[in-house]
């Protein structure tokens, strides 16, 4: 769908030159979903790997993000061993709800109630970023804490348009369950994509 260097706005990585590859297609359907342009893979031209791959080595930085829509929709092996191969590291963000193809160097795991997750892509995450939407989000952040490995990085993040109302739960929430990190859309705050 789109691909452009920048830096990495949320998780365990903001802050971190990375350049992004937003792929087509996803059938997960958030309601709050900020690039629902990107559901439809047919609406978007197809791209050959070098030229990807090409694209994402133009630039200084050597973080590649493979996002979506829903990345794991499609076979990442070929991407992700020719990134790799160009001296990228690959870093996914995924809903979880496909299985997992391809080499990664981090795997970010934002779970969504439409299409659950698939519990051995919970267990390869390196990160578990839940979206707070509303009170209830929490139980359900701690359902998929206990689905991941002790390891895994665990962040809370408001939705976009509830941040004023969610914020101050998420403040109160990570102050009594420090296992629980919270995270910013910072891109947002900063004006970039």
């Amino acid at each position: 769908m789109e691909q452009f260097y920048t830096i990495q706005g949320e998780g365990y990585n903001t802050g971190r030159a990375a350049y992004f590859v937003r792929l087509g297609g996803c059938d997960v359907g958030c309601v709050w979903c900020d690039v629902k342009e990107s559901w439809d893979a047919d609406a978007h031209p197809k791209m050959s790997i070098p030229d990807i791959v090409a694209n994402a080595t133009a630039h200084t930085g050597r973080n590649v993000v493979i996002t979506g829509g829903e990345p794991l929709m499609h076979d990442l092996g070929p991407l992700t061993a020719a990134l790799h191969a160009a001296g990228c590291q690959n870093w996914i963000e995924t809903s979880g709800a496909y299985p997992l193809s391809g080499e990664w160097d981090w795997i970010c795991v934002s779970p969504k109630k439409f299409k659950a997750p698939l519990p051995e892509v919970l267990a390869a995450a390196h990160e578990l970023k839940i979206i707070v939407f509303n009170k209830s989000d929490f139980a359900w952040a701690e359902q998929h804490a206990a689905m991941v490995s002790p390891n895994c990085r665990l962040y809370l993040q408001p939705e976009w348009s509830k941040a004023p109302q969610m914020m101050p739960l998420i403040v109160d929430y990570v102050k009594e369950n420090p296992k629980w990190q919270v995270s910013l859309q910072t891109h947002k705050f900063l004006d970039i994509p």
